[in-house]
């Protein structure tokens, strides 16, 4: 049996995050997420106040991600974390994950970003903010810290409309997200957004299209999340008074909807990621049964391979 070997240089039906690193560095990079106890303007008052209706950042940062401990301190406890299971991983990436990380000043990123770096072992940084985050400022220093490290920018984008992002307390537009990847990328700064779906007033349809939106845009990943109802959020708040105004997905809906957006999705974006994990006990609504992200990734494949398809055979440039 002859396997295809597709554009992104491996024989799966998509481009993978992990076949992306395997080609790249010639082997698994595990991430070290930190939380290096950033803020974000749409909680402390300069955007908004209360955050993304959706937004609870405890339901998924690791355990040993505290921002009491030092960078060096998270990132060699995510190191002994992880090695329990991937032993033979000697190449690292830190991810500052929570909240918006580079919402501070350029000294400031600088010492945080310096002391990730310079930890034994670590190849780059993927940093996770919003939009409304960066500046020319920053994005140069990005930049050139990119000529040596492996820098990665994910934006929160979440939506492709303003009416959502509006209705979600995103505190920003979509022309801002436009920008931001734009500036980014225009640096030579590796770029990734963040999309959700099932956010309140989409249709099935809306979320579909949004699949040649992102593929206009000069990113290199993205991450598709289900939206997740999260104990004590205002969007679960919401779901409970007006279910109707929410398209929640079953779990083989989901994988032939992923699938269907795979299709239209431009080849060379690196699918990192297409659904969100969250412990049971943060959920409010139980969900798909406590499906693991990899078996959710199985599911994915098998439906592919069923369907004889691959990521981007829809896309029209």
């Amino acid at each position: 049996m002859v396997l295809t070997e597709y554009s992104w240089g491996n024989n799966r039906r998509f481009n993978s995050y992990a076949g992306y690193f395997k080609k790249t560095f010639g082997q698994r990079v595990q991430k070290l997420t930190v939380d290096a106890g950033f803020s974000c303007p749409n909680r402390d008052g300069v955007v908004a106040r209360g955050g993304c209706t959706y937004c609870d950042n405890n339901s998924f940062n690791p355990s040993y991600c505290v921002s009491s401990k030092s960078i060096t301190q998270q990132i060699k406890e995510g190191i002994e974390f992880h090695s329990n299971r991937y032993r033979r991983t000697d190449k690292f990436i830190v991810y500052f994950q929570a909240y918006s990380n580079t919402y501070a000043s350029v000294e400031h990123l600088k010492k945080l970003y310096s002391e990730a770096i310079e930890y034994p072992d670590i190849i780059g940084l993927v940093i996770g903010t919003r939009p409304d985050c960066v500046d020319s400022e920053k994005l140069d220093y990005l930049a050139d810290l990119s000529k040596k490290y492996y820098i990665s920018v994910e934006y929160g984008v979440e939506s492709c409309y303003d009416a959502t992002l509006k209705r979600i307390n995103r505190g920003h537009d979509f022309e801002c997200s436009r920008k931001a990847v734009e500036a980014t990328a225009s640096r030579g700064i590796k770029t990734g957004i963040h999309i959700i779906f099932g956010l309140p007033g989409e249709s099935k349809r809306q979320m579909l299209d949004e699949a040649e939106i992102i593929s206009r845009l000069p990113i290199n990943s993205v991450k598709f999340h289900q939206l997740q109802l999260i104990k004590n959020t205002a969007i679960t708040k919401e779901y409970m008074q007006n279910p109707n105004d929410f398209y929640i997905f079953n779990v083989p809906e989901y994988i032939d909807f992923i699938t269907d957006i795979a299709e239209k999705l431009r080849p060379d974006i690196i699918i990192e990621r297409i659904a969100g994990e969250v412990p049971p006990r943060y959920l409010a609504v139980p969900a798909w049964c406590s499906l693991r992200n990899d078996q959710l990734l199985a599911l994915f494949e098998k439906n592919l391979e069923k369907r004889n398809t691959q990521q981007g055979i829809l896309y029209r440039n």
